[in-house]
């Protein structure tokens, strides 16, 4: 019995490894490594991971640089260690549980996504949505336009309307953004959380008389009154179109507004404004409108302003039980220490989760060159960042656009961007970007209600190999790995005190690899 029990657990979990996986149509441009070519009838698909393994075996997915993507294959624990280098001693104690994982769907990209054929635009939803794709759980939605449109637009441009009753969503949301939404959360079988985020409120409300450029809502209860109808009005508009509204963002970066010379939409708030706001007439709006499942969330803004931004906020009793949670954005990660996520997540981790809810990559020198098409080292700033905030207390990661056109946009301010899919009009194809696989390291087994995993280890902090794991609500562990040494072979071995054998494995040069293995 033993015997046939082995036998059809083994056999079962070869074929979920490897039956369902479809591979990638590679193709290679001008940078360091390849891209997905997606069409009408192809699409790559790493398939559905393989479950109820025995203790014997993991999984493995692999990413590398030559053109691996999302590759599955099946270990086996050994029994004694092998002579590495390197050890990962898993520990039992957990940190912050995460949200998910997702991208925004700006006008830009579902605009793009509508430029396709109907069943290439299926397969690039499926890609990000389905089982057998990357399996996003979030998503964001630009409450008017942002940089991302073909134009500036609000949704009510009547000067003076209090009321809001010219208040109306515009083609960009009913033909793109929604359509867009509804199928995303048609094809996936878990919960797709999506919240909302305005980028300016509309011109007659703001100081400068315009959306884009500096400028603050201006003084009085009556325009601070109307900015809080604004929100209850966008929630209320999308639930009745079928698309639930889990959370708001206060304000997309409320530090743009007293930029001198920004050019695009924004609306400058202080720390004392946004938490003043909040307390008399967002969160009292939303609440006395039957809104109040509707979570808000503060910052929106780089880490710079941890952990001062949120102690001026959360400290306040009045407007701390509007609040649940706490944005950042990547811009800045490169020259902010990591503390300052840690001392937040110290602070108020208990209470309010973190989010990373913008990430997105361009040449600010080279506007030519603002795509690069298989650009190996823009995937490895995704999963190194994605990897780094999670570390420090961050409950999950959103990229700043589902898909862009060949020139990074369309934007109405000429602000092109990479993204992780882009896509080709004129082929109706799309490509996936390493951006893309590094995103579904995470998306696709860091599962929501996982939690981060503590465990010690021999590796140098300075070292080209980076680790981090998390343990899953069906007791398996997921641990990420990325080693972005140009030559280096890493030797690790993987200890689990509920694992009676070894994980003993050779990590490769430029590889990002997910092992899943499974509890007694």
């Amino acid at each position: 019995m033993l015997f046939i029990k082995l036998f059809l657990s083994y056999g079962l979990a070869v074929f979920l490894v490897r039956g369902d996986a479809v591979p990638c149509v590679s193709r290679k441009f001008d940078q360091d490594s390849t891209v997905c070519v997606c069409n009408s009838t192809y699409c790559d698909a790493p398939g559905i991971e393989g479950g109820g393994l025995l203790w014997t075996y993991f999984n493995t997915f692999t990413t590398t640089k030559d053109g691996l993507r999302l590759y599955r294959d099946l270990g086996t624990f050994d029994d004694q260690v092998t002579p590495n280098k390197y050890v990962f001693t898993v520990g039992n104690n957990t940190r912050q549980m995460i949200l998910g994982f997702g991208g925004a769907f700006t006008d830009a990209a579902t605009m793009t996504m509508n430029s396709l054929s109907p069943q290439t635009r299926h397969r690039l939803i499926a890609s990000y949505f389905e089982q057998n794709g990357l399996e996003y759980t979030m998503g964001r939605i630009p409450m008017a336009s942002n940089e991302f449109s073909n134009r500036v637009y609000s949704y009510d441009d009547v000067a003076d309307d209090f009321e809001l009753t010219n208040f109306k969503l515009p083609d960009e949301d009913i033909k793109f953004k929604l359509p867009a939404i509804r199928d995303a959360v048609r094809a996936s079988k878990r919960n797709v959380t999506l919240f909302g985020t305005p980028w300016s409120s509309p011109s007659w409300m703001k100081t400068n008389g315009n959306m884009s450029g500096p400028g603050t809502i201006k003084d009085g209860e009556q325009f601070l009154n109307t900015w809080a109808k604004y929100f209850v009005q966008f929630i209320k508009r999308y639930t009745e179109l079928g698309v639930n509204i889990w959370a708001m963002t206060v304000q997309n970066e409320p530090s743009d507004g007293f930029k001198e010379n920004f050019p695009y939409q924004c609306l400058g708030w202080t720390a004392e404004t946004q938490r003043d706001f909040i307390s008399k007439f967002l969160g009292p709006a939303l609440k006395d409108n039957g809104l109040d499942y509707v979570k808000l969330i503060i910052l929106d803004d780089q880490r710079t302003f941890l952990p001062s931004w949120p102690g001026v906020v959360l400290n306040d009793p009045s407007v701390a039980p509007y609040v649940s949670g706490i944005a950042v954005h990547w811009y800045a990660d490169d020259n902010v220490s990591t503390n300052v996520l840690d001392e937040t997540y110290f602070d108020f981790g208990d209470e309010y989760f973190l989010l990373n809810t913008e990430a997105a990559i361009r040449d600010e020198f080279d506007k030519s060159n603002t795509v690069r098409l298989g650009d190996w080292q823009r995937g490895e700033r995704y999963f190194i960042d994605i990897l780094q905030d999670l570390k420090h207390g961050v409950s999950g990661w959103v990229d700043s656009n589902l898909a862009l056109d060949m020139n990074g946009g369309p934007s109405w301010a000429g602000n092109e961007a990479d993204s992780a899919v882009i896509v080709n009009t004129d082929k109706d194809e799309f490509y996936k970007q390493p951006m893309f696989y590094a995103m579904g390291h995470f998306s696709k087994f860091v599962r929501p209600g996982s939690k981060m995993l503590e465990y010690s280890t021999n590796l140098p902090n300075d070292s080209d190999l980076k680790a981090i794991f998390f343990t899953r609500l069906d007791d398996s562990i997921a641990a990420n790995f990325v080693n972005t040494n140009e030559n280096e072979i890493y030797n690790i071995t993987i200890t689990d005190y509920r694992v009676p054998g070894y994980l003993n494995y050779q990590i490769f040069p430029k590889t990002f690899i997910t092992f899943i293995w499974y509890r007694i």
